[in-house]
């Protein structure tokens, strides 16, 4: 290892320090903000201790699932021709310890800054109006966007420093899968988890709340409420933040076992693999000065403010990518790469927000279907999601051409790296969403006047723009990352083409395909069933104490959210298993080929649903939004009731079955690339050969 390499090894690493230092002190900003109103810091407490609580009990499930993976990656290093040098071995194992810690730190931290920014935000809005609950929200997010980038980075650029001293460039790079693997997992448990935990409370909640008793969103007689809000920040906090750090840390290992088999004119692979740490840096040191900047003045347009943020970061990427490519790299290729990632991410994120902004004529089309009940709401909705997905995948498309035309493989690989190298800055503005709603929910909750309930509404409108161009913005990271993971992957079993008429790849095909159906199915069951038990706990409460309803007794909170995270934690086992399982299954049954067959079954099948899961739902929900502005009838009108079942059919579409089939191909994706060793050994053979012989 050279001097030049310790040294851009240690920058990288200083600046994940300086971020992880700007986030303990912007920690400690939010926490000294005094809530002075007694009943905003009781609700507060409330969701505080429910997130919290599950959040707990959540890593006391996944720990033993790694500890079997760690003991069966160590064990695989013992196979006669395999080692740790190959991508499995104890090597391996402490890679997946310290990616499942990092990533599941991340969510802890995140999880914990949002939930004391909630009743912050709220009272913010109280004392200091609109420009104090914006900082106060975004705040809230930024710690969550930073500590995701500064965890993710700072141990994946010490575990490669540690093994490439070690073992080599080569080596290094193969082993580190292990850490992708390990984020993957706790992305997996905490987005499924949180997913089925959210909607069951939010379901339930609308069901008996809204539709049965007239009563309105987030009021403190439906005992359903707490459950919700403490929903928003384990569904849309941990496991966002779980899914994207998943991305950003696979779609970094992509682009390195890709870069370790590129040749580029005047490069080597040190090099390679050095600048494409760097630009992860950069858009780390990105993220930090845009928050920052956000930070350093007064803001009244919460969208605007947002937008700013963004384009802070991405400028700054481009620029300094721009400076890499020429100087560094010496092939100012590279730059065009990363440009038509960080484009792509971009127009996603607008499509997403085309179709599920109620500025826009799709979500008014909806609502004004509703006018004649709750099958055409439905209708519009599926078509609504169906339609989307041609231009999403227009684009994706059209970003991969571009990236490939540039530069080949290696191309793809920066793309999906360029799309996520402001992470830190989209996880940000995407927290900042559930912050603002759970604000929304504690003012209404507390009685607040008027005025602060609008300064919330308006915060919380602004969030449900970013949530959509943030499940757009996963989606569009997911294919990208899976591509290169793919493509790492081809090349670790030396595939050069995938024959589509060999029987093995049929199957695998097919297999792949299903999947994504069959895992989509478990969660929509698993977040049906817990509301089921929500709307006959909530309906038992009102019938065994109708002074609940009468505002003179006090709901029990406190059973909802046993409700919700029993649930939860019990519903993400099964798709979890299968998720894990099914790749393993698939490449020792059928080989290096029919194992790529499933992956790109799954690829497609996934990205399709993940699409049009997430764009209709995002569709009925401010649909259903729109019509409680006082369109077509207003609240408590027929039309409303049918916006609501749409809204509700939407909710486990969009929170938990659709981003959901992002992480399952990442999933499978990264295990894939980490058995690939044993699949190309020429000693290996396949259950499918053996019984065909």
């Amino acid at each position: 290892m050279s001097t030049q390499t310790v040294i851009i090894l240690a920058t990288i690493f200083v600046a994940s320090v300086v971020t992880l230092l700007y986030v303990w002190l912007l920690f400690r900003k939010v926490k000294k903000i005094k809530v002075e109103n007694q009943r905003i810091e009781e609700i507060g407490k409330y969701i505080e201790e429910g997130a919290m609580a599950f959040l707990r009990r959540e890593y006391k499930v996944i720990i033993p699932f790694y500890i079997i993976v760690a003991v069966v990656l160590t064990c695989l290093g013992f196979i006669p021709g395999l080692n740790g040098a190959q991508g499995v071995g104890w090597q391996s194992a402490i890679c997946f310890i310290c990616g499942g810690f990092f990533s599941g730190l991340a969510g802890f931290i995140g999880m914990k800054a949002a939930v004391k920014a909630n009743s912050r935000t709220t009272y913010s809005a109280v004392t200091g109006g609109m420009p104090k609950a914006l900082r106060t929200a975004f705040s809230g997010g930024s710690i969550l966007g930073l500590s995701v980038v500064g965890f993710g980075l700072i141990g994946l650029t010490v575990l490669i420093f540690i093994f490439w001293k070690s073992f080599g460039i080569s080596e290094a790079v193969q082993v580190i899968a292990g850490y992708s693997l390990g984020c993957s997992m706790v992305a997996l448990f905490a987005r499924v988890g949180g997913g089925i935990y959210t909607k069951a409370a939010d379901v339930g909640a609308d069901l008996v709340g809204k539709v049965e008793s007239g009563i309105p969103e987030d009021d403190p007689r439906n005992p359903a409420t707490i459950a919700d809000n403490v929903g928003d920040n384990v569904g849309d906090i941990a496991g966002m933040g779980s899914d994207l750090t998943e991305s950003y840390i696979g779609a970094i290992v992509s682009a390195l076992a890709i870069g370790l088999e590129t040749t580029l004119v005047a490069t080597d692979q040190v090099t390679n693999i050095l600048f494409v740490l760097l630009i992860c840096a950069l858009g780390t040191v990105a993220s930090l000065i845009s928050v920052i900047i956000i930070r350093s003045r007064e803001w009244h347009k919460p969208q605007k403010t947002l937008t700013i943020a963004t384009y802070i970061a991405g400028v700054i990427v481009l620029v300094g990518t721009l400076l890499l490519s020429v100087f560094y790299l010496k092939d100012v290729r590279a730059f065009f790469a990363v440009f038509a990632g960080i484009i792509v991410g971009i127009l996603v994120g607008e499509i997403a927000e085309v179709y599920t902004s109620s500025e826009h004529k799709t979500v008014k089309y909806i609502a004004q279907q509703s006018q004649t009940g709750h099958a055409t709401n439905i209708i519009a909705g599926l078509s609504t999601g169906m339609k989307s997905t041609a231009l999403t995948i227009a684009v994706l498309a059209l970003g991969v051409t571009v990236a490939y035309v540039i530069f080949g493989d290696f191309g793809i690989g920066l793309a999906a790296v360029g799309m996520l190298s402001t992470a830190g800055i989209t996880v940000a503005v995407d927290g900042y969403g559930p912050i603002s709603d759970n604000a929304g929910g504690i003012a209404e909750m507390s009685n607040l006047d008027e005025g602060v309930r609008k300064i919330t509404d308006k915060l919380d409108s602004v969030g449900n723009t970013t949530a959509a161009i943030g499940k757009g913005f996963c989606i569009g990271s997911a294919t990208l990352t899976s591509l290169a993971l793919f493509v790492a992957y081809a090349s670790a079993t030396k595939l050069t083409a995938i024959n589509i008429i060999n029987t093995q790849t049929m199957i695998g095909l097919l297999v792949g395909a299903m999947l994504p159906y069959l895992f989509a199915s478990l969660t929509i069951k698993s977040v049906g069933k817990a509301a089921n038990l929500m709307v006959e706990e909530v309906r038992r409460q009102f019938k065994a104490d109708p002074g609940i309803l009468k505002g003179t007794s006090k709901p029990d909170y406190t059973r909802c959210v046993d409700i919700s995270t029993q649930a939860a934690l019990k519903e993400m086992i099964l798709p979890g298993v299968i998720a894990i399982l099914s790749p393993l299954v698939a490449g020792f049954l059928l080989g290096a080929e029919g194992l790529g067959g499933v992956l790109m079954g799954g690829l497609v099948s996934a990205i399709m649903l993940a699409v049009f899961m997430a764009n209709s739902g995002g569709a009925w929900d401010n649909a259903k939004k729109y019509i409680e502005e006082g369109n077509y009838g207003g609240k408590g009108s027929e039309t409303h009731k049918a916006a609501v079942t749409g809204d509700t059919v939407g909710d486990p579409l969009k929170d938990t079955a659709g981003p959901a089939m992002d992480i399952l191909i990442k999933m499978m994706s990264i295990i894939s690339l980490i058995i690939a060793p044993i699949l190309a050994n020429p000693n290996f053979t396949s259950l499918w050969e053996l019984l065909i012989k």
